[in-house]
């Protein structure tokens, strides 16, 4: 008698999860983009079908799954735009491989290839994007008549995001870009592009607030995370860079008129083989910009070039105003370095190069364990302020704040 009771008890389990498992699977083949005309053969323009389940999925006052099934959708540059009429829209590309146009086709004359503005609620799930952006990179590297490229994925003046599982490969110019939006979680991304390729940063912020990215590998030819003018309460968190120019705050101060970057957390992240590690930059121009509390907690470098580094005097391009005369307005101040330990590829680990006329004040040190070849590293500073306390290698080269005071 028990016998069959149990065997009852484990059918209507059963039962229950396939009831279940059902519903899921209807939820979230509520919009399937193959129902609105996507071929998924790699070689049509899938494009207007992806647009018609995006236009179904905003227009619906009810939550709404766009759902992308296996295969590989060729996709032109595409907006997908809101307001929509429904806060809670998820798009699940469940093994799909969306791809950019051919360079047979052409380059692209966009600065976007997909990009999602005005939208509140939106969560992005999964999928390869393949941006093809190989040919674009030999053409810059061969300084031809080359456009400047276009980012793989933009979110654009919108709150409420989350982008995970997803696999940014080979983007013409930045993976990702995040402009003008609220509250946006970034998780368990993977970028890959060469590390020769130019302009090619992983994750870029900008203009943004309350954005979070955690537990991402980012390998790129140029910053695996950038900051821009304009970001606050950023949190970073558990990302492994490499190949790539390391995270950075900034280029700040190209503009005159510019807004700063405040409350920066990077925590716990491996930076291997690459450029730079901890980076703050800037352009020696008259500007209103500054980067204040910014906190770097926990960081690991392998062989990295400049563990940690200001650069106030920033100009990566021949040709641009870069005299030695200027002197950067940004002001970097309330900045903190904590448990960063690893090789240094140079024998300068850490490099504080500030301006003359807006010195970096409030750099605190702590527990900095940097050698070089076995050997201990160096530092070296200009126009620094700060203090430093436990395990200091190499030594701090900070100055006090009696130093500043009888300077000015």
């Amino acid at each position: 008698m028990e016998d069959s009771h149990t065997i009852v008890t484990v059918f209507l389990i059963l039962w229950a999860l396939i009831v279940l498992h059902s519903q899921i699977a209807e939820s979230l083949n509520n919009i399937v983009v193959s129902e609105y005309g996507a071929k998924a053969d790699g070689a049509t323009d899938d494009s207007p079908a992806f647009l018609r389940a995006w236009r179904e999925a905003c227009s619906s006052t009810e939550e709404a799954t766009i759902y992308v099934p296996s295969g590989h959708y060729l996709v032109h540059p595409t907006a997908f735009s809101g307001p929509c009429a429904n806060d809670n829209i998820t798009l699940v590309v469940d093994g799909g491989r969306l791809v950019a146009r051919t360079e047979a086709e052409g380059y692209s004359d966009s600065s976007y290839w997909l990009m999602f503005e005005s939208v509140r609620g939106l969560t992005f799930k999964g999928g390869y994007l393949d941006g093809k952006g190989s040919s674009l990179w030999s053409c810059k590297a061969e300084d031809g008549e080359c456009p400047s490229g276009a980012s793989t994925l933009l979110l654009r003046n919108s709150s409420d995001l989350v982008l995970t599982n997803v696999t940014s490969v080979d983007s013409e110019l930045f993976h990702i870009v995040i402009d003008i939006c609220r509250n946006v979680t970034v998780e368990g991304l993977k970028i890959l592009a060469a590390g020769t390729s130019p302009n090619t940063d992983g994750i870029h912020v900008e203009e943004s607030r309350w954005v979070t990215i955690i537990n991402s590998d980012i390998g790129t030819g140029d910053d695996c995370i950038s900051v821009g003018p304009g970001t606050q309460d950023l949190l970073i968190e558990q990302v492994n860079c490499g190949p790539g120019h390391g995270i950075s705050i900034g280029s700040l101060g190209k503009s005159a008129n510019e807004a700063g970057v405040r409350n920066v957390q990077v925590r716990n992240v491996v930076l291997t083989g690459t450029l730079n590690g901890l980076r703050i930059k800037a352009w020696a121009r008259s500007s209103t910009g500054f980067a204040q509390a910014i906190v770097f907690d926990g960081a690991t470098m392998n062989n990295v070039q400049h563990p940690i580094i200001i650069d106030q005097r920033y100009c990566p391009h021949d040709g641009q105003d870069c005299s030695d005369d200027q002197d950067s307005g940004v002001k970097i101040s309330h900045v903190t370095y904590t448990n960063i330990s690893g090789t240094s590829a140079t024998d300068i680990a850490v490099e504080l190069k500030c301006s003359a006329s807006s010195w970096c004040q409030g750099i605190n040190m702590a527990d900095v364990q940097l050698t070089y070849n076995g050997q201990p590293s160096t530092a070296l500073c200009q126009n620094a302020v700060g203090t430093a306390s436990g395990m200091m290698l190499p030594p701090s080269c900070l100055q006090s704040l009696d130093t500043l005071n009888v300077l000015h």
